[in-house]
C-alpha cells in the first residue's frame, strides 16, 4: 500500500521559503493533483517527493517509510516530466525498456513488461519506430510507457501535457485517467490548468505562495471554496466577486448590498459580523440567471456565442466586469441592459479576510 504523508514539509533556498510547511495525506490509489498559478511550488512539492529536491525540514513517508533521505530510485516511484526526454537513436522499445536494461533485468522478464506497457498504452505498432517518427502524444504515450515498466507505487506527472495542443490534451487526460483506473496505483499530478485539475481529479491540491489553501475534492473546491483565492483560481469562467456591505443579520441569514447589486438574503452563520460589515459576494458565472427585476443590473459589453452556451460580459454600475453563463439559444446584443438574480443557494460570501463565511 502506497500512501504518502507529507508533515510540515518544508523547502528554502538560502533565505527564500519555497514550501511553507505542507502538511498532506495522500491514500493508496488516489489520484491527487497540485494546482496553483506559476512559482507557487508545486513543481518543486513534486521533486520534493521524487527525491530531486531535498527537504530542509518536515518528514515525507511513502508507504509508512520516511524518505527524507532515501534515494530517488529507492522510493518506489516513477516520474514524467514536461519534456519527454527520449533518446533520439533509439527506438520505441528500446527507450521504454531502457531502465530495465540498466538494471540488468533479464531479457524475456524485460520483453515481457515493454510489451504490457505497449499494451496498455495501446502503442504496440510503435514500438519499431524512433522518436522523431512520432507525434507529440505518442511521445508522451512513451515517456509514459517507460514509468509503467518500472512498476512504481507511486507515478508522479508534472505538467505532462502543457507541449501538446489543445485537441492532444484532451485525448491524452483520457488516456491517463483510464491508465489510473487500469493500474490502480496512487499517481500525483502538477498542473496549471485548472481544467485538467478538474477532470483528472479524485482530490485537488490547491498552492499559492508554498502555502496549501484548500484541499478537496473537484466539486467541493467548485461549490465550497475556503477563500477569494480558492474561488478565483477554480472554475472556468472564474468566479464574479461583488463588493457589498451588511445592511441586516437575521437568524441565520444575512441581508448583504452594494453599489452594483440591490439587497439579497443570504442564508451564512452571523457570527462575528455587524451592521455595515465590509464582505464579497462571490458568484459563479452559471449561478447568474435572467430575470424581469434581477439584484443585479449592467450593460453588455461583450457575447460569445459557443454553441452550448452564451458567454456575456457585462459592465455594472461601479464600471466592474462580470461574466455570465446563459444558455446556448439566449439572444442579447451588445450595449442591451441584462437584469440578473443569484442564485442564493449558491452564492458565497467572504469576509474582509478573505476567508469563506460558512452556511
Amino acid at each position: 500500500m502506497a500512501g504518502l504523508s507529507l508533515q510540515n514539509l518544508q523547502k528554502t533556498y538560502g533565505e527564500v521559503e519555497v514550501i511553507k510547511g505542507v502538511n498532506l495525506e495522500i491514500e493508496h490509489g488516489e489520484f491527487v493533483v497540485f494546482v496553483g498559478p506559476s512559482g507557487c511550488g508545486k513543481s518543486t512539492l513534486l521533486r520534493m517527493i521524487a527525491g530531486l529536491e531535498d527537504i530542509t525540514g518536515g518528514q515525507l513517508s511513502i508507504g509508512g517509510q520516511v524518505v527524507n533521505t532515501v534515494q530517488p530510485r529507492d522510493r518506489g516511484v516513477a516520474m514524467v516530466f514536461q519534456s519527454y526526454a527520449l533518446y533520439p537513436h533509439m527506438s520505441v522499445y528500446d527507450n521504454v525498456g531502457f531502465g530495465l536494461r540498466i538494471k540488468k533485468t533479464p531479457r524475456d522478464e524485460r520483453d515481457a513488461k515493454i510489451r504490457e506497457a505497449a499494451r496498455i498504452l495501446q502503442m504496440e505498432h510503435l514500438l519499431d519506430r524512433k522518436p522523431a517518427q512520432l507525434s507529440g502524444g505518442q511521445r508522451q504515450r512513451v515517456a509514459i510507457g517507460r514509468a509503467i515498466v518500472r512498476e512504481p507505487e507511486v507515478f508522479l506527472f508534472d505538467e505532462p501535457l502543457s507541449n501538446l495542443d489543445a485537441s492532444l490534451r484532451m485525448d491524452m487526460r483520457m488516456e491517463i485517467s483510464k491508465l489510473h483506473q487500469d493500474l490502480g496505483a496512487t499517481m500525483i499530478y502538477v498542473t496549471h490548468d485548472q481544467v485538467e485539475a478538474m477532470t483528472l481529479a479524485d482530490k485537488i491540491v490547491v498552492l499559492n505562495a508554498g502555502v496549501v489553501q484548500q484541499v478537496g475534492s473537484p466539486l467541493d473546491l467548485y461549490h465550497h471554496p475556503a477563500n477569494l483565492f480558492v474561488a478565483g483560481f477554480i472554475g472556468s469562467p472564474k468566479m464574479n466577486f461583488i463588493e457589498v456591505t451588511v445592511s441586516e443579520i437575521g437568524a441565520g441569514t444575512v441581508t448583504v448590498a452594494g453599489p452594483d447589486i440591490s439587497a439579497i438574503s443570504v442564508p451564512v452563520a452571523t457570527a462575528g459580523l455587524e451592521i455595515g460589515s465590509p464582505l464579497t459576494l462571490g458568484t459563479r458565472a452559471h449561478h447568474l440567471l435572467p430575470a424581469e427585476q434581477g439584484a443585479i443590473t449592467g450593460t453588455v459589453i461583450l457575447v460569445e456565442h459557443l454553441g452550448n452556451e452564451t458567454i456575456v460580459n457585462m459592465r455594472l454600475a461601479s464600471g466592474k466586469a462580470v461574466v455570465v453563463g446563459l444558455g446556448g439559444d439566449f439572444r442579447v446584443a451588445v450595449g442591451d441592459t441584462l437584469h440578473l438574480a443569484p442564485d442564493i443557494e449558491k452564492v458565497v460570501l467572504f469576509d474582509a479576510k478573505g476567508s469563506a463565511l460558512p452556511r
